[in-house]
């Protein structure tokens, strides 16, 4: 039996999945994170019936870097395949620029090239990279492949793109691009599953996690979002600050004498609800507190998600449903019932008793709009991306 492995390597963990791969389509069959990399890793992995089939910690593990845990993955991994064969690996690359919007394997050139944007997304694309890097030494035989996240949005209407700079460096690729491209991907298809009418319409979908935004679609396709030129613009997140006037940065170069490596590391991992809160980037610590800070840094995470989801319906030309996903969305009925509130002058209305169960439908029955909840997979939908590719080009599958 063929298989096939997805990575999802962030600057402080390691999402992956393993998946059989036969005649008949793609089946889940493992998966799990290594979380808290730098400081003390544990890895998780659960079955497909959602029973933890491993866990592992390394307390003192501080100064293990990515490729020490994959080769401790990879030697887990080779316990767990059995008489399934691995034929390629997925990996999710944060930032494919202009030129690279369909998953295509990895080479040297296209190695470099994705390099080439690390300073567009540097919080991702180096860990990312870096994953590549230590397969092609761990199993140098094995094909990999490269799923972007900026190509759910490679189509965008041309002034979605735009930023109001003279156009010389809109030509240069200074413009916006939009992330998180997977994960809506994922939602716009099980979206066609659930409700094909609803998904022919004009849907907000807000990816709120660590990493936050939220996406335009009409007929399944990005029509506008809310990251940028790079995956710091947009809501305030987790550690990264969202959209600032540019004024600031001046201010903290000009006035306060900070490095650009300084504010680049302020901006993205001093900032959001950790820099408002003082606390905690992590939005139940937060809920848990009671500090006023930590009200605060939840009560401006709501209201920016409020005011740019309503910043986006002007290029929907209206709104016929919402989708809350990702960690926070999936999970904090309290966040999605702030955030619809604040909406309410669309016409959303949303039922507290199916909110508070997480229900896959969260709206209530009088409401304009609908509001579901949808869980996301981007390893699902890089497995297909794998799967296909290795059909296109011909190889076997039993």
């Amino acid at each position: 039996m063929k298989a096939i492995v997805t990575l999802n390597a962030g600057s402080s963990s390691i999402k992956f999945a393993l998946y059989e791969l036969s005649a008949d389509g793609l089946r889940f069959d493992a998966g799990g994170k290594i979380e808290e990399i730098g400081t003390a890793p544990r890895l998780r992995a659960r079955d497909a019936k959602g029973e933890v089939i491993l866990e592992h910690d390394w307390p003192q593990g501080d100064i293990l870097s990515h490729e020490h845990l994959l080769d401790d993955l990879f030697a887990w991994a080779a316990t767990q395949l059995g008489d399934r064969e691995i034929v390629a690996i997925g990996h999710r690359i944060v930032h494919g620029g202009t030129a690279f919007a369909a998953p295509r394997p990895i080479d040297d050139a296209l190695l470099d090239a994705l390099a080439d944007l690390i300073p567009l997304a540097p919080l991702h694309q180096p860990h990312n990279l870096a994953a590549v890097r230590a397969l092609r030494t761990l199993a140098p035989h094995l094909p990999q492949i490269a799923c972007f996240d900026t190509a759910f949005h490679h189509d965008l209407p041309q002034l979605a793109t735009r930023l109001p700079l003279p156009r010389a460096f809109h030509d240069q690729g200074v413009r916006r691009y939009g992330f998180h491209g997977l994960s809506y991907e994922h939602i716009a298809a099980r979206l066609r599953d659930a409700d094909p009418e609803r998904a022919g319409g004009r849907v907000i979908a807000a990816h709120l996690g660590n990493g936050a935004s939220l996406c335009a679609m009409q007929e399944g396709k990005s029509v506008d979002t809310t990251m940028g030129f790079t995956a710091l613009d947009g809501l305030m997140m987790g550690t990264r600050s969202g959209a600032l006037d540019p004024g600031v940065v001046l201010h903290l170069q000009t006035q306060l004498g900070m490095s650009a490596k300084e504010v680049e590391t302020l901006l993205y991992k001093k900032s959001g609800l950790l820099g408002v809160s003082g606390a905690s980037s992590d939005m139940r610590t937060l809920h848990a507190s009671g500090a006023p800070e930590a009200t605060e840094a939840i009560e401006l995470f709501v209201r920016q998600a409020a005011r740019q989801a309503a910043a986006l319906i002007p290029a929907l030309g209206g709104l016929d449903g919402v989708v809350f996903t990702a960690g926070i969305g999936e999970n904090d009925a309290v966040i999605r019932a702030r955030i619809c509130k604040s909406l309410a002058w669309t016409g959303l209305a949303l039922d507290p008793d199916a909110n508070g169960a997480n229900a896959a439908v969260i709206s209530a029955r009088e409401s304009k709009v609908l509001v579901r909840v949808i869980p996301t997979d981007e390893e699902a939908v890089i497995a297909h991306h794998v799967a296909g590719l290795i059909k296109s080009v011909g190889r076997s599958v039993p």
